[in-house]
């Protein structure tokens, strides 16, 4: 039941929120192995930020930030 209730708080968790945290784990990365779209989606809902992939890659695109392929060094 507290992990429903943590969901459910998750959803009004900001956009501007959401893309602070993608843009911090890029951020913080091994540029030898970038993190996915898919990845991020999970570590992000693994603390209880509830967001869908597709969202991740929107984001990441707002951001600027190339995809995980591109970012690798």
């Amino acid at each position: 039941e507290d992990g429903i209730r943590d969901v459910e708080r998750s959803r009004g968790l900001g956009d501007v929120y959401k893309r602070q945290k993608i843009n911090t784990l890029i951020s913080k990365e091994n540029p030898k192995k970038p993190y996915s779209d898919s990845a991020i989606c999970k570590i992000l809902n693994d603390d209880g930020v509830e967001i869908a992939r597709r969202t991740v890659a929107k984001y990441r695109i707002k951001l600027k930030i190339l995809p995980s392929n591109q970012r690798k060094v």
